[in-house]
């Protein structure tokens, strides 16, 4: 992708993001979504928070 472009991820669809470079990216889940699907441990971030 390049700047400005966005990608959705079809519904059950396993995928894993990654980049060549250091990028910024927003993921947009619905409420209940973990980060890390069932794996958890510490990089499991605090679900449903409001930003």
């Amino acid at each position: 992708l390049h700047a400005g472009e966005m990608f959705v991820v079809p519904k059950g669809v396993e995928h894993i993001t990654r980049a060549r470079e250091e990028c910024h990216v927003l993921i947009i889940e619905p409420r209940g979504v973990v980060n890390t699907g069932d794996a958890g441990g510490e990089l499991t971030a605090p679900n449903d928070v409001w930003i």
